[in-house]
């Protein structure tokens, strides 16, 4: 699991292709200290696991499924991406639940900076089948970050980037049309099925969560 907050921004450093899986290596020097070989790492918002580690990089597999689906379909060698550790067991919640599953590609619509101000107001086109999961005011990951809604009309959702996020990840260098991933607020999910009246396959539930702090 992961919060949506960002740990470090890495640099691509190549891409290549060997027998249908495309292989990432990712130029990072905060992170790598604590990934170990197989544990996960999240890379713009997508949860891959961690292989051939360097004190200054690390490789990731992308199977067909995950090109397909997300936004790393568009990276070259030079692109930079987020990267967050996993969340420690008893660590505070500083974004929200990010599992790092994301469910579509968005296009980035605009970044503009809000004028007589240091902030930024970022929108962007999400599927229509993820559109009953965001709400006003609710939280939303795109490319990996925590954002909390701002307003949505339609497809097209809005938040405000603070300086820090926009200093901090990925987002000052993607341009408009830009695909970035988007992953909706997994609680929305579980509260869409229980209302339906299906049985969850998981002891996880509402209240549990909000028990637990969450």
């Amino acid at each position: 699991m992961f919060t949506g907050l960002i740990e470090e921004i890495g640099k691509v450093r190549s891409v290549s292709e060997s027998k249908g899986t495309r292989r990432m290596v990712i130029a990072a020097s905060r992170v790598t200290p604590e990934l170990r070989t197989g544990e996960s790492v999240s890379v713009s918002g997508v949860c891959l696991t961690a292989l051939d580690i360097q004190p200054d990089s690390f490789a990731a597999d992308l199977a067909a499924e995950t090109v397909a689906r997300t936004s790393l379909s568009r990276l070259t060698a030079g692109s930079l991406v987020n990267l967050e550790l996993p969340t420690k067991a008893g660590a505070r919640l500083g974004g929200h639940i990010v599992q790092g599953h994301v469910d579509g590609t968005g296009k980035l619509v605009s970044l503009l900076n809000i004028a007589d101000g240091e902030d930024w107001q970022l929108e962007v086109d999400i599927p229509n089948e993820i559109t009953k999961y965001v709400v006003f005011k609710g939280s939303i990951a795109i490319e990996g970050i925590s954002f909390t809604v701002a307003k949505i009309e339609g497809t097209r959702v809005r938040v405000a980037v603070i300086p820090h996020t926009y200093e901090a990840t990925n987002l000052s260098v993607l341009k408009p049309g830009s695909l970035i991933n988007i992953e909706a607020d997994v609680l929305a999910k579980y509260a869409e099925k229980m209302l339906r009246g299906e049985d969850v396959p998981s002891n996880v539930t509402i209240e549990r969560l909000l028990s637990e702090g969450f």
